[in-house]
């Protein structure tokens, strides 16, 4: 009779295998500047069994990585806190709806003109029509675009894309019976997803606090982690009981936990084995891809991801256009938005699962997404070449004198020590920012290095319209008097109410002073607080969280000076 450990080593055996596959594979691709997406997924085909066939029991390794879609989700609901989506609501729902609505009803026709059956078509189309999260951030982030209109934009439209597939993995995880309902499957399961959210959302933020101070009180990071996995596991678990899916509670949790104050902690305690578990996701994908039956469909495929690419592209850059943006940021967008992405691989792979999807047409779609996703960073290369070259031509037009009119960009009220650091940390960034200061001398020199300043006096409103803060993403109020500061808050708050302030303190009775006047935020005078005042700005404008600790990290190590340890 064989020993648990016997019984165990066969899957064990497979992980390991996986594993060494993926370090060299990923390795090699990232010497490429490819993404780890694909790497993963060639890893999974090079051992499964239509490639060199060491992986004995596909099934128990699809176990362990239906835990990485758990996880992502959570991740997911992390960074969707209420302050990210009111900063970026318009690009978010009004845009990013629009690209994903027009994007899966042009490309479910399609499918359903092939043949394909209406749930089918329809939910092809609406995975084909999300774009891939992980790439283009990280692409934004390699070239420091994340806080330019055009990232943002893109971010925002990222953020529906994502939380579209809570409802997708709702509806494809409990199929219908009637194959002809499955718009009031969708109606029916996002009802039933709506209730679990407005409940645990309640329940959470009531009773979830209490315990992780508790936990955080024993200074313990094992039990931290230990409590957070409860949480996650806890709650999927409580939807599944339900009738939902693991990955809608995790998501759920991730919600929950964003409006807590331990949340940056948590993703950072979990990210690792997120990352660990959607790769073994996608590499357990990767084992299903037949080579022989995609390569009888080269053609097909080929001219399918051309397609994909030029139907998303041209719905982005529309949608960008109606929405008002420039012609330079809706191509931006089109290129790094139109190839396909990973969730495609996360639903279609759940569907072919329950049977709702054919596993030749899967097979299809896979190779679709997968080849469009591998031309995301040539793409993003030839969209930055043709948007620039866009906007020169739209300055030239609008005449040799006129600049550009500023938008989405941050007023700093205060151009001295503080304010100059920031500024530097924005610039890493590509957050469009304009600088005003009462210091003639120190405005002629920050002018003569190229920066965006001007003088007058932060206090006066007719100063402040010319600097386009009625437009703006968020002022700073930086400057050395306690008097100047709260005039210049008041006057802000009168005029422009709705616009996020942020403001330098003398101290704390200083600080409720400021706060009382409505401020978003005060910090007292020192190296971290303005770094922290920084950060504040940034995730304010929607800068994703790792890129902003990345950037305030680099500007603190660049502002300390090393000490001798000799």
């Amino acid at each position: 009779m064989p020993t648990s450990l016997e019984v165990e080593i066969p899957a064990i055996r497979d992980i390991v295998a996986l594993l060494a596959v993926a370090v060299a594979v990923v390795v090699a691709l990232k010497r490429l500047e490819v993404s780890p997406v694909l790497g993963f997924l060639i890893a999974g085909a090079a051992v499964g069994p239509f490639g060199l066939a060491w992986i004995g029991n596909v099934g128990e390794v699809g176990l362990f990585a239906a835990f990485g879609v758990v996880f992502l989700l959570f991740m997911i609901g992390l960074e969707l806190s209420r302050e990210r989506l009111r900063t970026m609501w318009r690009y978010v729902f009004g845009l990013g709806l629009t690209q994903l609505v027009a994007s899966g009803l042009a490309i479910g026709a399609i499918a359903y003109a092939w043949g394909n059956a209406l749930p089918v078509a329809a939910l092809l189309g609406a995975c084909l029509a999300l774009s891939s999260t992980a790439v283009v951030i990280e692409l934004l982030a390699e070239r420091g675009e994340i806080a330019t209109r055009a990232g943002r934009v893109s971010l925002g439209i990222l953020l529906l894309q994502d939380l579209a597939v809570v409802p997708l993995l709702v509806v494809v995880s409990a199929p219908p019976s009637d194959s002809g309902a499955p718009f009031a499957a969708l109606g029916w399961a996002s009802l039933i997803a709506a209730v679990a959210i407005a409940a645990v959302l309640g329940l959470g933020r009531i009773v979830l606090r209490w315990p992780f101070r508790f936990v955080t009180a024993t200074k313990s990071p094992e039990l931290f982690m230990a409590f957070t996995l409860l949480i996650v596991l806890g709650t999927g678990w409580a939807t599944h009981a339900a009738g939902l899916s693991l990955a809608l509670g995790a998501f759920l949790a991730g919600l929950v936990i964003a409006e807590t104050e331990f949340r940056h902690q948590v993703e950072a305690d979990i990210k690792p084995f997120k990352g660990l578990l959607l790769g073994l996701f996608f590499m357990a994908m990767g084992m299903t891809l037949d080579f022989d039956a995609i390569a009888d469909e080269t053609l097909w495929i080929a001219l399918s991801v051309v397609g994909l690419i030029a139907i998303k592209g041209a719905i982005v850059a529309a949608s960008c256009l109606a929405f008002g943006l420039s012609r330079g940021v809706a191509v931006r967008a089109a290129f790094l938005l139109g190839p396909g992405g990973e969730f495609a691989f996360v639903v279609i792979g759940t569907a072919m699962t329950v049977r709702l999807i054919d596993p030749a047409v899967g097979q299809f779609m896979f190779a679709v997404a997968g080849f469009s996703i591998l031309l995301t960073p040539v793409l993003a290369a030839i969209g930055a070449r043709v948007g620039a070259w866009l906007e020169r031509a739209d300055e030239r037009r609008g005449g040799a004198g006129s600049a550009p009119e500023r938008h989405d960009h941050v007023v700093i009220a205060g151009y001295g020590r503080v304010g100059q650091r920031i500024a530097e940390l924005l610039k890493s960034q590509n957050l469009a920012y304009v600088a005003v200061d009462l210091d003639a001398d120190r405005v002629r020199e920050a002018r003569r290095r190229g920066v965006d300043v001007y003088y007058g006096d932060v206090s006066r409103r007719e100063v402040l319209e010319r600097l386009g803060i009625a437009r703006a993403a968020a002022a700073v109020v930086t400057v050395d008097s306690p008097e100047t500061t709260l005039a210049a808050v008041t006057t802000i708050k009168a005029a422009w109410p709705a616009l996020k302030v942020y403001a330098r303190a003398r101290d704390e009775a200083h600080a409720r002073r400021l706060e009382a006047l409505g401020v978003d935020g005060t910090v007292l005078e020192a190296l971290e607080p303005s770094l922290d005042l920084a950060r504040r700005v940034l995730v304010a404008s929607g800068i994703p969280a790792a890129a902003v600790g990345a950037a305030v990290d680099r500007a603190r190590t660049a502002a300390t000076p090393e000490v001798d340890r000799g």
